[in-house]
Formats: C-alpha cells, sequence, structure tokens
C-alpha cells in the first residue's frame, strides 16, 4: 500500500467501540455464545420477538437444498411492520421523514401510514388481487413504494418491486415472469432536476398482447402528461379517496411467499429470488438491531438504497418497520440541487444512523470534505457500508470526515440471495478493522473453502460458502428450481456457495475479495479486482477506480484498470498519469498486479444503485458487443470511455 494509507492502517489497525456505545447498549457479546451453544434454539428467540397469530412449534424443516423456517406458525408481515407499533401506543412515533429533490417534505407516522396500508389493501382487493397473486411495483423513492409492498403483505400478496430504471422490455420480462396481475407505477419522479417519466414505460412494456395485467394504478407525482388506458389504468388518489379506511388482516403461514425480487445471472437471463415471511423479517429485525445498537425510541436511521433493489426491501421496509424505527427516505440524486443534500438533511433530521453504499462513500471524498463539514453531523453515531467490499481509505475517510474520528462503521456483507446481512460487526460489541467484514453475524455459519471445499488456512484466498441453512434463505427461482439448485448447491452440496471470493486472517476475521468472476487467474496466480482496487485508491491522486480481468493470449487473463482522477491530479498528461499508476500498484502488490492497461476515465459506468457494472468494463476492455445498457444510471459514460479506447 501507499506509504500513507500503510501509516494510518498501522497507527489505527483496529477500533474498538466507543465506551457511551457500548455501555448504553442491550446488545452484547453474549449473543454469540447463546448462537453458538443452541442455534435454533437462538433463531426461535429471535422470531418470538415477532407477533404471531399462530405460534410455531417447530424452528427448522431442511431438506437440503428446500428449508422451511418456523413454518407451521402463521403471522401477517404488515401487522408486525405497522399495526402492533399502533396498538402498543407508538402510532404518533414517525415512521418516515420524505424529502423530494425539489424541496417538498412528508412526515408520516406509523398511524399514519397504518391508515395508508389499509386504504391500499382495500384498493387491491377492488381490483381482484387475492392472495398469491402477483404484483409488479414500478416506482421511484416515494412514500407510496413502502406503503405498495406493505398491502400487498397485508392481503398476502407477491410483490416483485422493479427498479425504476428499467427498460419496457425489461419490465415486461418481469411482469411475464412473475405472471404479474397488477402494475402500481407513477406519472414521473424527479431526478437530476428533471422529472423523469415512468408510466409511458409501463404503457410500452403492456403494449403487445400476452400480459396477464388487468389494472395499472397510478401515482400522481411528477404532474408531466401522460397517455391513458380507460378501464386500466386507475388513479391511486382517486382509488385511495374511495376505499373503505378499515381493513381486517390475516394471518398467513409463515412460508407464504412475501416477495420475488430479480438478479443478475451469469448467463444474462435474471433470476427471480423468491423469499417467505417470518424467516425473513426475524433474521431482517435482528440484525437491523444490533448490527446497528437501534434504539428504536430515540434513533434517526437514513439507509439511501433505491426500494427497487434487496437493500431497500431489508432495510428500508421490513426490518426497520419491523423496529419501529424512524427513518428518513429521499427522492433523487445526492448532488441535486446541491452536493450539500446529504449533510443538511442528517442535520435538519438529527440523523443517528446513516447505511450507504462505497461508491456513495467515494463520491463524497472525490467532491470534497469542504461539502461535509458544511453541516452539523454530530448526531451520528454508527456508520455502515453495503454492496460491495470497502477498501481501508475509503472507510477511514468515512469514519474520520462523516464520523468524527470515533463513529463506528459497520461494513455488512450480504446479498439479495441471503435477504439480510450474514456477514458483519456489532456497532457496541466489535473491535473494527478497516476493510474487513468482520466475523458472521450471530447464529451464521460461514467458511472459505478452496475448489474441492476443503476449508482453507488462514491467510489464503478462497471461497466463501454458507454451511447451514439460514432464516432469511432464499427459498427458490421462481419457476426454475432446478436453476436454484444448480446455481447455488451443486457445487458443494448441501453448503450455499456464495459465489464470492474470501479470505480469513490470522483473527478468524473475513475480507470480501469480490465476485469469483472478479478474481482474476494472472499467470496461475489468484489476484483479487479488490486488492488492486484499493491500491489504486490509495495513490493520492485517485478518486475512484474499477479492475476487470481482460482474456490475455500469454497470461490467460491480464489486469485492465479504469481510473478516476481527483481534480488535483487532472493535470497530468495522461500518458504519465498511466505509467504512475502502472508502477504504483506494480510496487504495491508486486509485478504479477502491474496492469496491462489504465485508462483514465471521466466517471464510471454505474446502475442508478450505485454499483459499478463490471461486465460492461470486460466487455470493453475486451472489444466486445456491450447488449443491454438500460440501467446505467448515465449512457453518455460508456460511450466517454469508448473514446478512451479507439
Amino acid at each position: 500500500m501507499s506509504d500513507h494509507i500503510d501509516h494510518l492502517l498501522t497507527e489505527t489497525r483496529r477500533f474498538a467501540p466507543p465506551e457511551a456505545l457500548a455501555s448504553e447498549s442491550a446488545t452484547d457479546a453474549a449473543l454469540y455464545e447463546r448462537a453458538a451453544d443452541d442455534r435454533l434454539g437462538f433463531w426461535a428467540e429471535q422470531a418470538r420477538e415477532l407477533q404471531w397469530e399462530t405460534p410455531f412449534t417447530e424452528v427448522l424443516d431442511w431438506q437440503p437444498p428446500h428449508a422451511r423456517w418456523f413454518h407451521d406458525g402463521t403471522l401477517n408481515v404488515a401487522v408486525n411492520c405497522l399495526d402492533r407499533h399502533v396498538d402498543a401506543g407508538h402510532g404518533d412515533r414517525v415512521a418516515l421523514h420524505w424529502e423530494g429533490e425539489p424541496g417538498d417534505r412528508r412526515t408520516i407516522t406509523y398511524g399514519e401510514m397504518t391508515a395508508e396500508v389499509k386504504r391500499l389493501a382495500n384498493v387491491l382487493t377492488s381490483l381482484g388481487v387475492r392472495a398469491g397473486d402477483r404484483v409488479a411495483i414500478y416506482l421511484p423513492m416515494l412514500p407510496e413504494a413502502v406503503a405498495a409492498m406493505l398491502a400487498c403483505a397485508r392481503i398476502g400478496a407477491v410483490h416483485t418491486a422493479v427498479f425504476g430504471g428499467f427498460s419496457p422490455s425489461n419490465l415486461r420480462g418481469r411482469i411475464d415472469d412473475a405472471g404479474a396481475k397488477l402494475v402500481i407505477t407513477t406519472d414521473g419522479g424527479h431526478r437530476k432536476g428533471k422529472v423523469f417519466p415512468l408510466k409511458p414505460t409501463v404503457d410500452e412494456a403492456l403494449r403487445e398482447p400476452g400480459h396477464g395485467v388487468t389494472n395499472v394504478l397510478v401515482v400522481r407525482r411528477g404532474e408531466n402528461e401522460i397517455d391513458w388506458v380507460d378501464g386500466r389504468d386507475v388513479w391511486y388518489h382517486e382509488a385511495m379517496a374511495d376505499a373503505e379506511p378499515e381493513h381486517e388482516a390475516e394471518a398467513f403461514p409463515a412460508e407464504h411467499p412475501l416477495f420475488i425480487l430479480y438478479t443478475s445471472g451469469t448467463t444474462g437471463r435474471p433470476k427471480g429470488i423468491l423469499h417467505t415471511s417470518a424467516g425473513y423479517l426475524a433474521q431482517t429485525s435482528f440484525t437491523h438491531r444490533h448490527v446497528f445498537d437501534l434504539k428504536p425510541e430515540t434513533d434517526v436511521y437514513w439507509c439511501t438504497a433505491d426500494i427497487g433493489w434487496v437493500t431497500g426491501h431489508s432495510y428500508i421496509v421490513y426490518g426497520p418497520m419491523a423496529n419501529g424505527t424512524t427513518q428518513v427516505m429521499h427522492e433523487g440524486t445526492f448532488d441535486t440541487p446541491t452536493p450539500e443534500r446529504p449533510w443538511q438533511i442528517i442535520e435538519r433530521y438529527g440523523v443517528t444512523i446513516f447505511y450507504t453504499a462505497p461508491t456513495a462513500i467515494r463520491t463524497f471524498m472525490k467532491l470534497g470534505r469542504q461539502h461535509t463539514h458544511s453541516s452539523d453531523l454530530s448526531s451520528l453515531r454508527v456508520l455502515g457500508t453495503v454492496g460491495e467490499p470497502i477498501n481501508p481509505e475509503a472507510w477511514i475517510w468515512y469514519r474520520d470526515v462523516v464520523g468524527g474520528g470515533t463513529t463506528p462503521v459497520m461494513d455488512t456483507w450480504w446479498q439479495t440471495e441471503t435477504g439480510a446481512i450474514m456477514i458483519s460487526g456489532l456497532a457496541s460489541v466489535t473491535t473494527l478493522k478497516p476493510g474487513s467484514a468482520q466475523v458472521p453475524i450471530p447464529g451464521i455459519e460461514i467458511d472459505v473453502v478452496d475448489d474441492s471445499g476443503a476449508s482453507v488456512d488462514d491467510g489464503d484466498g478462497g471461497l466463501l460458502v454458507v454451511t447451514s441453512p439460514w432464516p432469511s434463505m432464499l427459498r427458490t427461482i421462481w419457476g426454475d428450481d432446478e436453476r436454484y439448485r444448480e446455481t447455488y448447491w451443486e457445487k458443494f452440496g448441501d453448503r450455499y456457495f456464495a459465489g464470492d471470493g474470501a479470505r480469513k486472517d490470522e483473527d478468524g476475521e473475513i475480507w470480501l475479495l469480490g465476485r469469483v468472476d472478479d478474481v482474476m487467474n494472472v499467470s496461475g496466480h489468484r489476484l483479487s479486482t479488490a486488492e488492486i482496487e484499493s491500491s489504486l485508491v490509495a495513490h493520492e491522486g485517485v478518486a475512484e477506480s474499477a479492475v476487470v480481468g481482460a482474456t490475455d493470449a500469454t497470461t490467460g487473463q491480464a489486469v485492465v484498470a479504469f481510473v478516476i482522477l481527483k481534480e488535483s491530479a487532472a493535470h497530468h498528461p495522461v500518458e504519465e498519469a498511466e505509467r504512475i499508476l502502472r508502477q504504483h500498484v506494480a510496487s504495491d502488490i508486486g509485478a504479477i498486479a502491474r496492469s496491462r492497461q489504465v485508462f483514465i476515465v471521466p466517471d464510471l459506468p454505474k446502475t442508478r444503485s450505485g454499483k459499478i457494472m463490471r461486465r460492461l468494463l470486460r466487455d470493453l476492455a475486451e472489444g466486445r458487443d456491450l447488449g443491454d445498457t438500460t440501467t446505467l444510471a448515465d449512457q453518455s459514460v460508456v460511450e466517454a470511455i469508448q473514446s478512451q479506447l479507439r
């Protein structure tokens, strides 16, 4: 590593939780002992924190690769997220502080959200939606998106939230695969100072016959002109005004399907990940409560994820609301109308827990700490990261600049398939290492193995596997159980293969090395793209980087790096900057890691959730056709990179 980052890690290798946080917390290290002594009893204990209509008597039925958790019990997920808090006297507690990009704001209490969801449940029923039917939700970050998910859960319908950036063909593919009966969308939403239309995408997706959609429920937000299909389209606000205010919730079996969420597959065909009710809710609420040391009576929590991705499901809707949490929710982008926006929001609402992506953190670093310092961030007491491994320099910047030098950073590892956090520290318990994902949460069993399935020695890289079933695990791939078996269980039998590389250090703590297809084999040496990216970002002139392995006739694969420079380094000639960075990585990691090519680019191709699309970078590096790029937040980024490669 560079002298700068090496010095930081030498001086601050481990960070203990602040004394005040540890002494005031209800979370303690005994959780690990209880889970180790009786894992199933431990999860039963967590599940009993929920409100059950019929208490369960059996914790787990495991017939590899299929699990049923608490399956003889019944409950209602929406009641657990709403009604029980109102019944406990917390109806006046704020559920959501919502901020629109233009500056409009709404504050919604648990009582108000419960009333909204009851009415919406009646609307869905009036439109013919019944338990087991599928509903496609194609909405941006609006409170109505939360209400839509919970209304589906209330009546036992299965929702599939589709990210608002998807094209008509991608939306149609998901509607058809799920067999959706209803679509909930909006006229438009605000992003980067403009209204982007959503309903026209729905109209185009449904233009050709053959789908099963009978109605489209439309939220009025953008006030943009839209086409209207009489007999099919229904205004949300009009239907809600006509709906009955009361709704009696029905309890459903613990394994009743809750939602389908589509995620990328190696074949390019999306996989419909199916999650069910009780086990998912038990683990999302447990992890949210203990990873972040949640105190529902006083904390204000902000997860910046998009509602269309799994983090929005698990750590905006289900986990936090099951815990009765007060949250912040925002529409649009961080830098509109000003780069100070996220910090102004934290100050305005007194946010105490902030959960965001490493990509966002590196963007904050690139913009400069003057924006961060424009607001009072002293309310923050716990920080979190999600979505990809975080490099140590970004971790330390996040802790020191955003967290004031003392706030613990929870680096969480999990997936759409796992449903909830699997590896993380616990804010009030864990001594933290910058860049390490830490250890499995209590009740989760994980190992790092070689290709044959044997555990690797500490310090060696290998494949991350989950060695026993967990409550929030995916149950299958919707409509394709054989693909579920082949994708996740074929390699190691009754152990779930996560698709990620990892290593354990001498303390048994886990360091993520990125997706296995992001681990390169250069002349017989396994190299982590995350490690090389971390080295590049450690250079004082680099703001952000992405590394991919490109086919090479001599070495099998070669390292190709795409780098965004900080403004302070932008004056260097491109050829000189590329030479300096190639040498930097070779000196930092070793000659084997020297990049074949370093491209200085203005930006990196990302989804709107902030994930770098490394598949596109691999295609660019190898000169292949790019295929579908509709999930990109900014199509012009690819064109700018292509101009660098010519």
